[in-house]
């Protein structure tokens, strides 16, 4: 069985950390909490933690829209 899609509820600080990890290997996720403004601020997390790989050259812009590419927040379980 291959993992394609990897599930994550919660975005707080353990949550939108896993999902950033799980998207830069590759996987799709999907990260869920009980309301839109928790995803939304785990989605913005996830950005700005990318946007300062990029600042410290450790990551490259195409590569940063890849993950945030594979990724995508819900509130429906």
């Amino acid at each position: 069985m291959e993992i394609k899609t990897v599930g994550v509820v919660g975005a707080g600080q353990m949550g939108n950390g896993i999902a950033q990890v799980a998207a830069a290997a590759g996987f799709s996720v999907i990260m869920s909490d009980i309301a839109d403004q928790f995803v939304s601020k785990g989605l913005a997390t996830i950005k700005k933690n990318l946007d300062r790989m990029v600042e410290k050259g450790k990551m490259v812009a195409p590569k940063r829209e890849e993950i945030l590419g594979r990724m995508k927040g819900t509130i429906d379980l």
